[in-house]
């Protein structure tokens, strides 16, 4: 537990830096995470007995998550296409096998599409403002308690709205993961899903729902003013598609007999361990907004 709980901290650490500064190295990191997903992915279906195409489906991925970086939506459609097209032309060329080239083509879907959507949503708006909520809790620290460096620091920050939207992803999204483990294992008793995933328990579900909420409230409402019954509703939204995500990557490790996608991050396994969920709350959540026009408000 103590290994987990500091590899986190140093990994929120690392996010922080990498959100904040947006552009290339938001979008490098993210190619950087799908690579690796992708080589741990592979490795999970190779262990089954099925190889994808490895290499074929790592250049294909850069290319999507670079597309998605650039914002040319109908390049990212067309690389997806002819990358897929491109899989399953093996099955001619090198004789493999259509459910191996199926496979991959899924592994495509899975890894690119989600992480698209998560490049899209940071740079979904670059007008940089200050968080008033900072600002405003500075000022009142200031009046009636007296100057502290550290919150004057967190005032002067700069957010852009992309920048905030990330965050609220993955605010809600860890806090989903937390509120279940903490939960589930207090009160836990009835199982979720015992097929796929013992551990999972229907109280650390419904802990994790409110948990969600609340968290998208303090930090999309209090920290960053968005409404708050919005905030109420896509936490909600991020807890159910959170655990979800989390169960279907449960699924493929059961089917491909793995116990952790990879070991790269220490106490948390592999990539997909780690971003199971997010895969399937980046493109809710990026929805979610164009649709509701939260940030038009």
């Amino acid at each position: 537990m103590a290994l987990r709980i500091i590899t986190g901290i140093i990994g929120i650490a690392i996010s922080a830096v990498v959100i904040q500064m947006g552009g290339a190295v938001f979008a490098g990191a993210v190619i950087l995470l799908a690579l690796i997903g992708w080589y741990e992915f592979s490795s999970a279906f190779s262990r089954a007995g099925m190889d994808t195409s490895i290499f074929l489906g790592a250049f294909t991925l850069i290319l999507i998550l670079c597309c998605a970086w650039l914002g040319n939506i109908e390049e990212l459609v067309a690389v997806l296409t002819l990358g897929s097209l491109a899989i399953f032309l093996l099955t001619v060329l090198f004789s493999m096998r259509p459910n191996e080239a199926g496979v991959s083509v899924a592994g495509l879907f899975y890894l690119g599409l989600p992480l698209a959507h998560l490049i899209m949503l940071r740079f979904l708006a670059d007008e940089p403002h200050k968080v008033e909520s900072l600002v405003n809790f500075h000022n009142f620290v200031s009046e009636n308690v007296g100057n502290i460096n550290f919150v004057e620091t967190l005032s002067n920050l700069h957010f852009d709205g992309g920048c905030e939207l990330v965050w609220i992803l993955f605010a809600c999204t860890w806090a989903s993961d937390t509120f279940a483990y903490f939960i589930g294992s207090a009160v836990g008793s009835h199982r979720l899903a015992p097929s796929i995933s013992p551990n999972k328990t229907i109280e650390g579900f419904l802990g994790s729902i409110v948990g969600t909420a609340l968290t998208a409230v303090v930090v999309g409402t209090f920290l960053f003013g968005y409404p708050i019954t919005q905030m109420a509703e896509i936490g909600v939204i991020l807890a159910i598609v959170a655990t979800l995500g989390d169960l279907v990557e449960s699924s493929i490790k059961r089917y491909t007999g793995v116990k952790d996608s990879g070991f790269i991050i220490p106490g948390h396994g592999g990539v997909l361990d780690r971003f199971d969920s997010i895969l399937y709350t980046a493109p809710v959540f990026y929805y979610f907004i164009v649709v509701s026009k939260i940030l038009a408000q």
